[in-house]
């Protein structure tokens, strides 16, 4: 699939819809706030691709879901990640499908409910996206086994630098035998280059 497997393509297609959301709801915000209706008519427009676009992410998510290797804690982390993302699908998309029928016909009270119902789903929204973070991050869902051991093989053997940072820190080791050659000599004593060294 364009090189992609269910994983790769969940994380290429989660970050957009939820950005969406967040805009959309933001807008309607400041339409509230403001008493900007052109702001409501881009929350509007924004959050109905942020459904769309959610609902390729459930559907890769639910498929990614089978083709992980993990262990029972992060399956549990899963399990929630995939009821809140569902949940947040669930407000989100009601609230694009209500508004494309009533969006011209809203009086303030509607808009308020559907404000209202926007901030909470808002909230699911990030709530999902957390978990979905602690998985990656915190127990390395999607990251194949084999490429797991590798890095951890590779970590236990430590990491050297290059470039730059590591000539550097060359030169300052060849310079410290050379600062401590003479160390016969008084504390804070030192002599022009070429001058010959004290007879005693």
């Amino acid at each position: 699939m364009l090189g992609y497997d269910w994983p790769r393509l969940h994380a290429a297609l989660n970050d957009l819809p939820a950005a969406l959301l967040l805009i959309a709801v933001l807008f309607d915000l400041a339409a509230a706030l403001a008493r900007r209706p052109a702001l409501r008519v881009i929350g509007f427009a924004t959050m109905v691709a942020g459904a769309v676009g959610g609902v390729l992410a459930v559907v890769s998510g639910l498929q990614a879901e089978e083709h992980i290797a993990h262990g029972e804690a992060v399956h549990r982390v899963m399990e929630t990640h995939e009821t809140l993302a569902l949940v947040t699908l669930g407000i989100f998309g009601v609230l694009a499908l209500w508004r494309v029928v009533r969006e011209k016909r809203m009086g303030g009270t509607e808009r308020g409910i559907t404000l209202a119902l926007s901030l909470g789903g808002l909230g699911v929204l990030i709530a999902t996206a957390v978990l979905g973070g602690r998985m990656v991050f915190e127990h390395a869902a999607g990251i194949p086994t084999v490429v797991l051991q590798e890095e951890m093989h590779e970590r236990a053997e430590g990491h050297h630098h290059h470039g730059a940072e590591a000539d550097e820190a060359a030169d300052h080791d060849d310079a410290a035998p050379a600062a401590t050659a003479d160390s016969t000599q008084p504390a804070g004593h030192t002599h022009a280059p070429g001058t010959p060294p004290h007879q005693d």
